[in-house]
């Protein structure tokens, strides 16, 4: 038996308007066996790389085959173009901006399409809903089983970023910055145990996190439980970047930082 087709929706139009509804039933107009996931509609609004991170943290879940949707277009209605990247087990739709840049990182295989086969789109289109218009339908047609090369010819100019690196600042720290804050107020930031091997062993050296103007972490944990209550404490986040959290409580409010917020780790001598 055929494994029914799986569409994942990854987009920054929250619930509160018709835009997600409204694309879920063109494409089930078009594939009504499909299998709709929504993995978040909470990306922050236009953060192009907000919705990049989030993708890439949870399409490699879904089985072989999967559609991905993803959807932060502050540059819809405009010449930017409509692509479909097939990955080595994935597909992706999505505008030609850069949100599928951590996916480019990730992928070893992977061919990148620019969709100009408009038979595929709703015959009206509108200027400033291309995810219903455009995306919806070419994902419901990918899911009926049109092969990816039916969409558009192949193209090697597509619009990718690296993802903000840390930097060596001396011989003892490390300075990097908060990528984003997730709802429980977590500061996630792009410092990974291969930047800064020491500060994530079992019994690390002496080490000092600044975070923001005045903000400071002197200890690693394991889980957020074993954090003191109001302590702040770095941990190694399941998506395997360095956070700055508090038991229980926001490190967000406690220290009144933020995405973009410097982070400088301090191995003390």
């Amino acid at each position: 038996m055929a494994r029914t087709a799986i569409i994942t929706l990854t987009t920054d139009f929250g619930l509160n308007d018709h835009f997600v509804g409204a694309m879920k039933g063109v494409i089930l107009e078009i594939a009504p066996e499909a299998q709709i996931i929504d993995i978040s509609h909470a990306v922050q609004p236009f953060d192009i790389l907000d919705g990049a991170l989030t993708v890439s943290q949870a399409y490699s879940y879904y089985p072989s085959g999967t559609i991905h949707m993803v959807i932060v277009d502050p540059g819809v209605g405009t010449t930017r173009r409509p692509i479909l990247l097939t990955g080595e087990r994935h597909l992706f739709v999505a505008p030609d901006n850069g949100v599928l840049s951590l996916i480019y990182a990730r992928e070893e295989r992977l061919s990148v399409r620019h969709i100009t086969a408009e038979h595929y789109f709703l015959k009206e289109r509108s200027g400033t809903f291309h995810a219903r218009d455009i995306f919806a339908p070419v994902a419901a047609n990918l899911a009926k089983g049109v092969t990816a090369d039916r969409f558009g010819d192949e193209i090697t100019d597509y619009i990718r970023f690296g993802a903000p690196r840390p930097k060596p600042i001396d011989e003892r720290t490390l300075r990097g910055v908060v990528l984003k804050v997730d709802r429980f107020g977590n500061l996630i930031t792009n410092i990974t145990p291969q930047d800064a091997p020491k500060l994530f062993l079992p019994q690390p050296p002496a080490f000092r996190i600044g975070i923001g103007a005045k903000g400071q972490a002197t200890r690693m944990c394991t889980n957020y439980a074993e954090g003191a209550p109001g302590e702040i404490f770095g941990i190694l986040g399941s998506m395997g970047f360095l956070e700055i959290s508090a038991n229980r409580g926001s490190a967000f409010q406690l220290l009144n930082a933020g995405k973009g917020s410097e982070v400088n780790v301090v191995m003390q001598p």
